[in-house]
């Protein structure tokens, strides 16, 4: 069999709480649940930081924002980082692109040949927050409860037009992949913008959960001063005073995002159908995966940027020409996928491996174990400093130099409801996972590279705003004197070479 294709699949803000292994059974996605009955799934699969950019440039490089410097969603992330797209392009494979990857800089390629659609977010560093004021609302680009009592149906957004736009060519590109005489194996991502907010969604899927029994959270909704105090600044972050959020506006917001988790179900399983129809489906790796979750209404708390599961773990599943499906619970990381997929296809993973924080995956689906944790890290808007957490095992560990340490047991607490930091039963729990805490992060240094990152990103955008602006946004351009029939071809060799399969 030749060199294996590979076919990713990312969305947006999808949690990994409604995946504990596959799609949980009453969501209607029977694309992504076939998927999962061939797929190992990941239950315990965490971002490397809750927020698109600095998820995403993590994803891609197997580096942790500390180390790309993709601190927030106005923060570049540098055109010399080798990503997954570079690694399999090196290694002789046709790398693409459609949809989202939210890059800010002016490379917005990082090793992709090619891509299909311009991003739904800017490339400037119009959204970088500034730690020398602590408390700032930008309200032009700041979350706020708009989404939740705005909840309802739309048959179309933003968010959707880019979506169907992202899916129509990542079909497209799958059928031109088939009739080309390009003979090198291919990478694929496509890449979409739901469930995320604005919790919109159409009315044949919205009609799909009228019934749904999981419409208001698990937990109720939290007096603001009983929360901790990196859930109190994303409240206040999100504006949360100046909204009234009934339950209505909970259950609203809540069957519109499972009703676009069912959107991306079909926009995916056309896809995966273009694949089969293709005959491409028997050689092709296909991952599924999400950036971050979102915390969805549980305990009062909307989207992302927190550390708690709702928000820090995701879903991901892989099937593999040769690989059993099959469960893993031990938690792993995005960042697990670079040195994952050059194991998967065959890519010397010598040369990857000093250039990625995360570990080969392929270990565990073979039911070998993993000792090393999961990281994560967040220092961005509704941060104050740099906010950071250990998955070890059954524990999660925050830590910020401006609050108290949190430990929770997410075996016996899955909603992480009690700190056991201060607790003299867990002394000793508390004490290793401080230590590797500090083995780890110095966080006073990290905090003044984030600060001093702002401040040059903030100097150089008000600069480039003033004046005339040339904007770093992709913009697609396709060739229309290559396309269809044009009087410098044979209309005979492109009927044919059009056709899949050909003529008999």
């Amino acid at each position: 069999m030749s060199q294996p294709n590979v076919l990713i699949f990312m969305v947006d803000q999808l949690a990994g709480t409604f995946f504990p292994d596959g799609p949980a059974d009453w969501l209607h996605t029977p694309n992504l649940r076939a998927l999962s009955q061939r797929s190992v799934r990941f239950a315990n699969c965490y971002t490397p930081a809750p927020l698109c950019a600095p998820a995403r440039a993590s994803f891609m490089t197997g580096q942790m924002p500390s180390r790309t410097g993709v601190y927030d969603n106005g923060a570049e992330m540098r055109a010399d980082i080798p990503t997954y797209a570079h690694h399999l392009r090196r290694a002789g494979y046709q790398t693409c692109l459609s949809g989202k990857m939210h890059f800010v800089g002016p490379d917005q390629l990082h090793g992709f040949e090619q891509r299909l659609t311009t991003d739904v977010y800017p490339a400037d560093f119009g959204w970088t927050p500034d730690y020398r004021k602590p408390g700032e609302r930008i309200d032009w680009w700041y979350h706020n409860m708009g989404s939740v009592t705005g909840a309802g149906v739309a048959e179309i957004t933003n968010q959707l037009e880019f979506d169907d736009e992202a899916a129509y060519h990542g079909r497209a590109k799958i059928y031109e992949l088939a009739r080309r005489a390009d003979e090198r194996p291919w990478m694929l991502t496509v890449s979409f913008s739901h469930p995320h907010d604005p919790y919109a969604a159409r009315q044949r899927f919205w009609a799909l959960y009228e019934d749904c029994r999981h419409l208001m959270p698990e937990v109720p909704a939290i007096a603001y001063e009983d929360h901790d105090p990196h859930s109190q600044r994303i409240l206040d972050a999100n504006n949360w005073r100046e909204y009234t959020i009934t339950d209505e506006h909970i259950q609203r917001s809540r069957r519109a995002y499972f009703a676009n988790v069912s959107y991306l179900d079909e926009q995916i399983g056309s896809i995966l159908e273009a694949l089969r129809a293709t005959r491409a489906h028997e050689n092709t790796i296909v991952l599924f995966l999400a950036d971050h979750g979102d915390m969805l209404g549980e305990r009062g708390l909307w989207f992302k940027m927190s550390p708690l599961d709702g928000s820090s773990r995701v879903p991901l599943m892989i099937s593999a020409p040769g690989m059993s499906s099959g469960r893993v619970t031990t938690p792993v990381s995005l960042v697990d996928i670079v040195p994952t997929l050059a194991d998967l296809v065959g890519i010397d993973t010598a040369e990857v491996t000093p250039w990625t924080d995360g570990q080969s995956l392929l270990p565990l689906t073979r039911g070998e174990q993993r000792t090393e944790p999961v990281l994560m890290e967040y220092t961005a808007e509704a941060s104050y400093a740099p906010v950071v957490s250990i998955r070890q095992g059954r524990w999660k560990f925050n830590r910020c130099a401006l609050d108290p340490d949190q430990l929770f047991d997410l075996e016996n607490d899955p909603h992480e409801l009690c700190n056991l930091a201060q607790n003299s039963d867990y002394a000793d729990i508390s004490a290793g996972l401080s230590r590797q805490t500090e083995r780890r992060w110095d966080l006073r240094q990290l905090d003044a590279e984030v600060r001093a990152n702002q401040q040059r990103r903030l100097a150089v955008y008000e600069a480039l705003r003033r004046g005339s602006y040339t904007p770093w946004d992709f913009q697609p351009v396709q060739n229309a004197a290559g396309r269809f029939m044009r009087n410098h071809m044979d209309l005979n060799v492109v009927e044919e070479q059009n056709r899949f399969p050909r003529g008999q």
